[in-house]
């Protein structure tokens, strides 16, 4: 190295490679992050933080439904043409937001998992354990990757150089690592029991909890551990980062906050006498956390503290995770209602009945709510 070329460590990272993750990171935020206009990837960034600046009208009109032939559990994702959702019929399927198919396509197994769009492309996994690269236009396949259980989370992905790394969890105990152009798989990261949920994105790390009840911080680039942070138990979810901060429920109804640089929980909210999963992930916006939980409140989180700000009870249990939109938190329940409530006050702005239970998450765009219910894709927005 050049004798004027300043370089530091701090926690293994130079500060020259912390400056470079930053400027790669803020480009693909810019590119890649939740606009109005698209909502790509599970919880519609790669920090999984589940929220949007797309606006909402205040009282939703139903605009159209489109029937698979199963159960949707599937999370949708949707660009300004396109809505794309799998089904347990083992279609994923592409509809136009003038609630006409496009494509489908026959995985060949039932999809619980939410796609990824990235490059023109739509990736997702199968309860076989398939993970399929497929044209979003077409609906082709490019390429399938193996591997050994069902795959049940988004995958999540990182650009380092010219390389795309996909990265994606399985029942196998694994994260895998797979090459974008050619499906090839550049490593696995062994964990000690099911990975359920999607890893998200902290500048190198595909971060992700664990049935074995850790958080894994995993660089991408080299396919090493960065560190493990045991939880209380394990975790059915998917975390959400903010800044060096990461935030999760687990299966006994704890939500934390956990610092990835000194690997130590900053808070814990336990409500007293409440042991229900959270199968939900968090959704983040300013100050407040919302997360769902199966004992049927919806709850919203201090997130520097962790104290109550307020919560909600719901018709049914909550195993959909909130998106918030411009200060609206929109909830489906396993009782098929969903719901709009307002962000700083918890205060009920809107509901509609679907019938039939809401398993995935929303996706927001445009003035659009998009949600998989029963066996349908639901659209709303104003007439």
């Amino acid at each position: 190295m050049h004798r004027n070329t300043l370089k530091y460590e701090i926690n293994g990272i130079s500060i020259v490679g912390r400056i470079s993750l930053l400027i790669s990171y803020l480009l693909f935020l810019i590119s890649f992050s939740s606009s109005a206009q698209q909502w790509p990837i599970f919880r519609g960034d790669q920090q999984l933080s589940g929220t949007t600046n797309a606006s909402l009208p205040d009282k939703p009109k139903l605009l159209f439904s489109y029937q698979t032939e199963d159960v949707i559990k599937a999370s949708p994702v949707a660009t300004g043409q396109t809505i794309f959702c799998g089904s347990t019929d083992g279609f994923m399927y592409a509809v136009g937001f003038d609630g006409k198919l496009k494509w489908k396509f026959n995985a060949g197994n039932g999809i619980e998992a939410p796609a990824l769009l990235i490059n023109g492309s739509v990736l997702f996994g199968t309860l076989e354990g398939l993970f399929f690269r497929l044209d979003d236009k077409t609906g082709k396949k490019i390429w399938t990757y193996k591997s050994d259980n069902q795959i049940m989370g988004s995958a999540n992905w990182l650009k380092t150089g010219n390389r795309i790394s996909l990265v994606v969890g399985s029942y196998d105990y694994n994260l895998h690592a797979i090459g974008f152009v050619k499906g090839d798989s550049l490593w696995r990261y062994e964990s000690d029991n099911y990975i359920n949920g999607a890893p998200a994105i902290w500048t190198k790390y595909a971060v992700f909890g664990g049935c074995d009840g850790f958080l894994h911080l995993v660089n991408i680039p080299a396919g090493k551990l960065f560190k493990k942070i045991k939880l209380q138990t394990y975790v059915a979810s998917s975390p959400l980062i903010e800044g060096n901060k990461a935030f999760v429920g687990d299966y006994e109804g704890r939500f934390f906050c956990v610092d990835l640089e000194s690997g130590k929980i900053v808070w814990t909210y336990d409500d007293p006498g409440k042991n229900l999963p959270f199968l939900a992930s968090p959704a983040l916006s300013g100050n407040y956390i919302v997360v769902g939980n199966q004992d049927r409140f919806i709850y919203c989180l201090d997130k520097t503290t962790g104290k109550e700000i307020w919560k909600v009870k719901a018709s049914n249990r909550v195993e959909s995770s909130s998106v918030i939109a411009s200060g609206k938190v929109i909830t489906g329940t396993m009782d098929g209602l969903l719901y709009i409530h307002d962000l700083k006050t918890g205060a009920e702005l809107w509901k509609y009945e679907l019938g039939s239970p809401i398993i995935g998450s929303p996706a927001v765009i445009s003035g659009k709510i998009i949600v998989g219910a029963g066996n349908r894709i639901y659209v709303f927005g104003n007439e």
